[in-house]
């Protein structure tokens, strides 16, 4: 990494899945860019700043690729990049043990506490041999790009999988960097943690203390990480709702919602792949109203309730039947876990009912088509009347975003007031409970029978707010937060020994 002169900032972004997959085609290797946002907004963001990605090697192929270049950055698409490569067994007590079944369901509030595994010894290994040593491999690929550099420094971890990486790397930095975690997940107040035993739990608090400042997506969520450490640690706040006092530092507890690249979205709602498969939809709903659903196939989307509110509006509403027609896009996640493979089961034995029901010779009432195709989720929608976003908890849920951008139709959308989203489309869509099955049908009801005025009213102010705060603005907020604090703070602060990667 250049130590170059200019004084231009470092980015340093750390996450478990990197911008690109690398997949060996003889002695070659051929590049699978990522679609996610993060990718999208370091376009923008490398026109001001050096950005370095680094990221785990999730493939034999990943593995291959960097070993090719003996584990030192390289430059892949304007990107410069790293990837770590922990051991098997290490990546999987972090992955699978840890971050997944356990802190992504505590975030959720979605631990089964009555019938859950429970805390075993297999658990604390994967802590102590897993989570922990992949954070600090994490922490040493940092400090070793960081090297000696004496320009601004910002270190962005990412996510859940990545709690432990701000210890291990103050330990190696100092106080040279500012350090900014951004968590993607909902974050619950105490009592959901409680599940986590006093040692991990501790340890995961203490650790983003040592940040500068930690990312949210809502207020409420940095609000209720205020109150986890005031709870559990004995952290002051001193009144204040997004900030906490902890063994002398003032670290910020900040939302930034994370939302879509505008433009990009746009482009590909008009390309020609997208419209063919516009058009295929069409074929199938016919002239008929569309409700449309688009998530990952995991409990906290809350699939099964919004087909058992959609049962109960065609048994209610008799004049919809045969007029809607409920179509759901749903990604496979997680599938080698039972309890994922038991909720699909459940999705499409209530869907079957609902058909087996309702149909007639010509009207199929739902529609559930299995699969990952982003294309089509985008075709999609373009086209409904009605957006069902009902999650039991999302940290954001970029759907609700996507859909009031590129929808054609000026359709309703019912959102979750647990998404987070909510906090920013909240007032123009219709409210819905993910508990409340009735609620949730008369919603339904509802945005099929507003009328057309209201519903251009609403869907241009969702799609205002969309527009006037894109990713690149998410990224650019993050970034000139921290280094306008490395400009305020003192000059003693800022000496460090040079890191050291062991």
């Amino acid at each position: 990494m250049d130590t170059g002169a200019d004084k231009k900032a470092l980015i340093i972004i750390a996450s478990n899945r990197g911008p690109f997959s690398f997949h060996k085609q003889g002695n070659r290797f051929s590049v699978e860019r990522g679609a996610g946002g993060l990718v999208t907004a370091l376009g923008a963001l490398a026109e001001r700043h050096e950005v370095l990605w680094v990221a785990s090697a999730m493939s034999e192929d990943d593995r291959q690729w960097s070993q090719q270049h003996e584990g030192k950055v390289q430059t892949v698409e304007g990107i410069h990049l790293k990837l770590v490569e922990p051991k098997l067994e290490d990546y999987e007590g972090y992955y699978n043990e840890i971050a997944n079944p356990l802190l992504w369901f505590i975030q959720h509030q979605l631990w089964d506490i009555p019938r859950d595994p429970s805390i075993t010894e297999d658990t604390w290994q994967a802590w102590e041999q897993g989570y922990k040593p992949v954070n600090k491999l994490f922490a040493e690929a940092i400090a070793e790009a960081i090297g000696d550099t004496d320009r601004p420094v910002i270190v962005l971890p990412q996510d859940y999988h990545l709690y432990m990486t701000p210890h291990y790397l103050r330990e190696m930095v100092g106080e040279r960097v500012q350090i900014q975690p951004f968590v993607h997940i909902p974050w619950p107040g105490p009592d959901a943690w409680r599940i986590l035993p006093q040692p991990m739990r501790d340890a995961l608090l203490s650790s983003l203390l040592e940040a500068d400042r930690v990312g949210f997506q809502t207020e409420k969520d940095a609000f209720n990480f205020v109150q986890c450490c005031r709870f559990y640690l004995g952290a002051h706040a001193h009144g204040r709702r997004d900030a906490v006092e902890y063994n002398g530092r003032d670290v910020g507890a900040v939302a930034y919602p994370i939302s879509v690249d505008v433009d990009k979205l746009r482009q590909l709602a008009d390309e020609q792949v997208t419209r063919l498969e516009r058009s295929q939809l069409l074929n199938t709903v016919g002239d008929r109203a569309v409700i449309l659903r688009v998530d990952r196939i995991e409990p906290s989307k809350n699939n099964l309730r919004g087909l058992q509110a959609y049962r109960a509006m065609l048994q209610k509403y008799p004049q919809h039947r045969g007029k809607v027609q409920l179509l759901a896009l749903l990604v496979p996640s997680r599938m080698e876990v039972d309890q994922y493979q038991n909720y699909l089961s459940e999705i499409m034995a209530e869907a079957g009912l609902i058909n087996a029901y309702y149909s007639d010779s010509i009207w199929e009432p739902v529609r559930i088509v299995v699969g990952d195709n982003y294309t089509r989720a985008i075709a999609a929608m373009q086209l409904y009347d009605v957006l069902l976003v009902n999650p039991i908890a999302d940290g954001m849920n970029l759907v609700a975003k996507e859909g009031v951008l590129v929808n054609r139709k000026n359709g309703v959308l019912l959102l979750s007031e647990f998404a987070g989203a909510f906090y920013e489309l909240g007032q123009d869509a219709l409210t819905v409970s993910p508990f409340d099955v009735y609620g949730t049908a008369e919603a339904m009801h509802q945005a099929l029978t507003m009328p057309m005025e209201e519903r251009s009213r609403r869907a241009g102010a969702l799609r205002d707010v969309v527009v006037k705060n894109d990713v690149r603005e998410w990224f650019a907020a993050q970034v000139d937060d921290a280094l306008r604090a490395m400009s305020t703070k003192p000059s003693s602060s800022s000496t460090s020994a040079t890191p050291s990667a062991t």
